[in-house]
């Protein structure tokens, strides 16, 4: 596991374990995942599903459940109401997804009666710890908004400064990007980031620097910024964040860096009452206990208040 995410998990530590509920917990991967994070002290799990195959896939992996709640629903969509309600009346301090669908999930975070709205629009956020890079890389939207507008993009911003905060950075550098680093009328992405940089410098957006638009080299390599001449921005190849245009251009970064990179990863979705973990059956069983940790750092700082 990189060494940024065990400075993560000795944060949940420190805090305190928490609790995750599981929805359809009946999934080996994920089994495997709340295991391993019961057993480094990250969070305890309630699994809400099929009890008869949750215990069938604990006995093929060797798994012991006692100490575990187990929940029993057979029927998936009941069982995903279940399990976000334990969110929704503080019984569990995160909820994360098993072996339903995506659409599903998130139909049971969005539930008026026992979900997880907080007024404000979701979007999802994933925390890297790149081999040789000196600080998290923040990455927001990859997986959720698609095409965000300038006001989604402001409550983007707004629902990462607490991720990044809860990982110890306390005023995020947000780097809008673009292909470009200047502002082209004809190139809408870099108006809206010009216009994200002057709400910040205003007060209009707080808590963090943002300084766009921002091609990917002056947000992330301080040797190209200094090449370049970028010594009037904000951010100098020093981005925490990484704010993308749009949803395709974050889930091309994002699979670069996961496929070719020595990176390790986790990956929740904000702006919802609780921290809900939303990871593919295609992520790494690392993957799945950082997001864990990850959620457990957020739900941490949401009880803050901060």
């Amino acid at each position: 596991m990189g060494r940024k995410f065990e400075e993560i998990i000795e944060k949940v530590k420190a805090c305190g374990k928490k609790t995750v509920a599981v929805s359809v917990a009946q999934d080996e991967a994920v089994l495997e995942a709340v295991r391993a994070a019961k057993e480094r002290g990250i969070a305890d799990a309630i699994l809400v599903g099929d009890e008869a195959k949750i215990r069938e896939i604990a006995d093929s992996i060797g798994m012991d459940l006692t100490g575990y709640e187990i929940i029993d629903e057979p029927d998936m969509v009941q069982a995903s109401l279940k399990a976000v309600k334990l969110a929704h009346d503080g019984k569990a301090d995160m909820y994360m997804k098993g072996l339903i669908d995506s659409k599903n999930f998130l139909k049971s975070v969005l539930d008026k009666e026992v979900g997880l709205r907080t007024g404000g629009p979701l979007s999802h956020v994933c925390v890297f710890d790149v081999a040789g890079m000196d600080r998290l890389l923040f990455l927001t939207d990859v997986a959720f908004m698609t095409y965000p507008t300038l006001e989604d993009k402001v409550n983007i911003i707004k629902n990462t400064i607490p991720v990044c905060r809860a990982c110890g950075v306390d005023m995020p550098k947000v780097a809008p990007l673009a292909a470009v680093e200047v502002v082209n009328p004809k190139m809408p992405v870099t108006v809206e980031a010009a216009e994200l940089t002057r709400m910040c410098e205003e007060g209009e957006i707080t808590g963090c620097i943002v300084d766009g638009p921002l091609s990917m080299d002056l947000a992330i390599d301080k040797e190209a910024a200094k090449h370049k001449g970028a010594t009037d921005r904000k951010i100098q190849g020093d981005a925490d964040v990484l704010l993308f245009p749009d949803i395709h251009a974050g889930n091309l970064v994002y699979k670069m860096l996961v496929h070719l990179v020595d990176v390790q990863n986790g990956c929740i979705l904000t702006g919802t009452k609780v921290p809900a973990i939303l990871t593919s059956r295609s992520d790494s069983f690392e993957t799945k206990v950082n997001s864990i940790a990850l959620a457990a750092v957020v739900a941490e700082e949401m009880k803050r208040g901060v």
